[in-house]
């Protein structure tokens, strides 16, 4: 991870986050491993937790302790263990949050607020949170800037296409073992998420149908050669399914009723809502483990049913999430974005904010540097001829 790594010899020198608590909920992996030792590296208290119950790796977490970081998590736990780590990382009075999925701002809103007022502001790692940030901003809740990390151009081009496109299929392939080719997949949303997923599939050989309810990006779909249908009419044929919405009950019973015997469910939307399994645990007749991350559920009619993962994101909790390189990106906008709410500390309105160009483009251009790819620059005739409305 070049990027962060050239990031961390500067937060060393600088230690822009010297004396602050940051408190960090991001799956518990490798890579955000060392995107937490990059902030401490620049004198940050970390708080860390994990976003999914199945997707932290205690290795991970344990060698972060070693480290002398707080880490809240382990692998698989409850509901209520879950919140419990939750509420230890917000206990610690953060200063800056950086959050996937909205779970650490929901809970200091709804049951801390008197740890708001030392909350400088915060960072949105995806789709879902931001969709939950934006509802908070537009009922006036939301108490300090959250910048939407999300929607920074190396972010969702490359992380949300390419990383969701191959970890989803890292997680679906080493859960199930099964071929690609010839199978019939449904991708349910064509945001960048599943594009990059339906694009991937179609790389191996897969049929692929999208399922919409925005006409643009059903049009996108279309004009990209997949075909586009209704969720109740595409499960008479799927073999495969992956959900990547950030809606909830995207595939329910009236779609497990048309469903093929030995279909695959999944999800790589944020939350475990999209295949809404309490409505097929009560359709199911018996239901046991077929393999490892993988539950099967038959019906009334015979017909086995089966879902990867408890439905959570197939992509960590089968796998172990974006290649590195992605990440390197992502986490390259989470820390420079951190950094950026500290030295305009009071700037900002309690919004959700974009993601200052110069950060994008100063990642941009290291990720280039990286690859060892120069590009051009304008010229001070080509800066005037586009900076001017009389062209003659």
């Amino acid at each position: 991870m070049p990027i962060l790594r050239s990031i961390e010899e500067r937060f060393i020198a600088e230690k822009p986050f010297k004396g602050l608590n940051v408190a960090l909920s991001i799956h518990l992996e490798a890579k955000t491993a060392y995107l937490c030792k990059v902030l401490a590296s620049g004198g940050a208290n970390m708080f860390i937790t994990g976003s999914n119950p199945l997707s932290t790796q205690d290795d991970v977490a344990a060698a972060l302790v070693d480290d002398g970081l707080n880490v809240f998590a382990w692998y698989n736990c409850t509901a209520d263990e879950y919140r419990m780590h939750m509420t230890k990382v917000i206990e610690s009075g953060p200063n800056i949050i950086i959050d996937d999925g909205g779970d650490l701002v929901n809970l200091i809103h709804q049951e801390y607020p008197e740890k708001i007022s030392a909350v400088i502001g915060g960072c949105e790692e995806t789709t879902t949170g931001i969709i939950r940030l934006k509802a908070m901003e537009k009922d006036g809740c939301l108490k300090f800037p959250m910048i939407a990390v999300n929607n920074a151009n190396c972010k969702y081009l490359f992380d949300n296409r390419y990383g969701t496109g191959q970890s989803v299929w890292d997680g679906i392939n080493r859960t199930t073992n099964l071929i690609v080719a010839g199978k019939v997949v449904v991708v349910a949303g064509y945001g960048w998420c599943g594009k990059g997923v339906a694009m991937r599939a179609a790389g191996m050989g897969g049929h692929v149908v999208i399922t919409e309810i925005d006409p643009i990006k059903a049009m996108e779909a279309v004009m990209d050669g997949f075909k586009v249908m209704k969720m109740t009419e595409a499960a008479k044929i799927g073999d495969i399914f992956v959900t990547v919405t950030g809606c909830a009950d995207v595939i329910g019973k009236e779609s497990y009723k048309n469903m093929k015997d030995g279909a695959i469910m999944c999800n790589a939307g944020h939350f475990n809502v999209e295949v809404n399994l309490p409505e097929l645990e009560e359709m199911a007749v018996e239901i046991k483990e077929q393999r490892k991350n993988c539950m099967g559920y038959k019906l009334k009619n015979g017909k086995w049913l089966n879902v990867l993962a408890e439905g959570r994101l197939v992509n960590l909790a089968a796998g172990d999430g974006h290649p590195a390189e992605i990440m390197d990106m992502s986490f390259a906008i989470q820390a420079l974005s951190a950094e950026h709410l500290v030295k305009n500390k009071g700037s900002y309105d309690n919004t959700v904010i974009d993601v200052p160009k110069h950060i994008d483009q100063q990642v941009a251009l290291k990720k280039l540097e990286v690859w060892e790819i120069e590009i051009d620059k304008l010229t001070e005739t080509q800066e005037k001829y586009l900076n001017s409305w009389n062209l003659e």
